[in-house]
């Protein structure tokens, strides 16, 4: 079992059943070129001309994730055993949680506090430019924009995904890694499963 971390919005996005893809940078080794060119003979793996690996994806069809959030504890987690989730606070947990633990960072959720999991079902890399209205829609950032002559929906625009993912990007990385980069990013294709499914062996 593998962690993954999501921000508040794409936890509730998950909860909701709105977000079933994620899409992570593909991070080249130091001193190699992010605008690689070469091949990927299984969607997991990119090959450079030398046919030495040049990155690996970190997850891969089948492994179990758990998702690392943004919690904490009351002032009483020795004995109530309760975990308290950023993501869906109210002004009545963030007093409980304040006057605990407070917040704690996602990345040092242990898994035992996780209360989501996932199972990855596909990877694959691409362009992140290449995304398209659907998967715009699974990564959580649907839009709701009507055709002004029929009336009807129309498919989801990069606007707010390029929003979205900017955010999650430092601005010292934006270049490399930026929307405007268009980048190779891996994507994760996964469905939420419950807690016993996650740990039966």
């Amino acid at each position: 079992m593998k962690p993954i971390l999501f921000n508040g919005a794409m936890v509730r996005a998950i909860l909701d059943g709105r977000k079933t893809v994620t899409r992570r940078t593909v991070r080249f080794s130091e001193g190699q070129n992010p605008h690689w060119t070469g091949y990927v003979p299984d969607g997991t793996v990119l090959y450079g001309s030398n046919n030495i690996p040049a990155a690996k994806a970190h997850y891969r069809p089948g492994n179990i994730l758990y998702v690392r959030e943004t919690f904490g504890y009351s002032a009483y987690a020795a004995w109530d055993g309760i975990t308290y989730y950023r993501a869906d606070a109210d002004d009545k947990t963030e007093r409980i949680v304040k006057a605990g633990s407070g917040w704690r960072p996602s990345i040092h959720m242990p898994k035992e506090a996780a209360r989501i999991f996932l199972r990855v079902k596909d990877v694959r890399v691409e362009r992140l430019q290449d995304i398209t209205p659907k998967q715009i829609d699974a990564e959580g950032c649907k839009e709701y924009g009507y055709d002004v002559a029929t009336g009807e929906l129309v498919p989801s625009s990069p606007a707010l995904f390029k929003v979205v993912w900017n955010s999650t990007i430092k601005p010292a990385d934006l270049p490399l890694y930026g929307w405007d980069a268009n980048p190779w990013v891996w994507v994760i294709e996964f469905e939420q499963i419950s807690r016993e499914e996650a740990l039966k062996k």
